[in-house]
């Protein structure tokens, strides 16, 4: 949007009962994306399962497997210090945190909390897209699925109807068809951010910083 370019981020949990867990996390880059895997403890061939998920990657995707959230929340927390630049992007998720709800942001926070981890994001802009594509007519189809087919209708390497599906996955370590859905979420929400920002005006993004007042 304007000069700031789009990282899109989405989360998969284990549910959304009390105790849940991050399983996933991913990040969209212009030229590729990061996706952080839980595996709670088991194994995962990481360089095969890499390779595999590369062919659908928009660049080149790295793939980092953490043996739980805590290690999840805080090579998060890395990555985003290392490699994202605030001055020049911003963050953005498919109802990942509106002004009335939300979910992805919301249930980080939670988790950081928990697992005592400092907040990933600070001085971070952010912009969500469920409210800026509300400013393209799609026949009042709201969801992420259904208002990517709607504007831009490209085929995606989602193995997944839904995102329930994410959790069963997650039980059952199937570690590719988990990540292969999170990886077609993040591609979904960030061309629909660079589709908004050649489209909707600036003021509609409603952006806003993520970092906390006392960070």
């Amino acid at each position: 949007m304007g000069e700031l370019a789009p990282i899109a981020f989405d989360i998969e949990t284990s549910g959304l009962e009390p105790g849940a867990v991050i399983t996933v996390a991913g990040l969209a880059f212009e030229l590729g994306e990061v996706i952080l895997l839980n595996t709670a403890g088991r194994r995962v061939d990481t360089d095969s399962l890499e390779a595999r998920l590369n062919t659908h990657s928009a660049g080149r995707l790295d793939l980092t497997a953490c043996a739980d959230e805590h290690a999840l929340l805080t090579t998060l927390a890395e990555i985003s210090a290392d490699r994202i630049n605030t001055d020049a992007q911003y963050l953005t998720a498919y109802h990942g945190e509106t002004w009335n709800g939300g979910f992805d942001l919301p249930f980080l926070r939670t988790a950081c909390v928990t697992c005592d981890v400092q907040w990933p994001f600070p001085d971070m802009a952010y912009a969500d897209m469920l409210a800026v594509t509300d400013r393209f007519d799609t026949d009042e189809t709201r969801d992420l699925v259904g208002v990517y087919d709607e504007l831009i209708g490209e085929q995606t390497c989602d193995p997944f109807t839904d995102s329930e599906a994410a959790v069963t996955a997650f039980k059952n370590a199937e570690w590719e068809q988990l990540l292969l859905h999170n990886l077609a979420d993040i591609q979904r929400t960030r061309e629909l951010a660079v589709l908004a920002g050649e489209y909707v005006p600036k003021s509609d993004f409603r952006m806003k910083n993520l970092a906390p007042p006392r960070h």
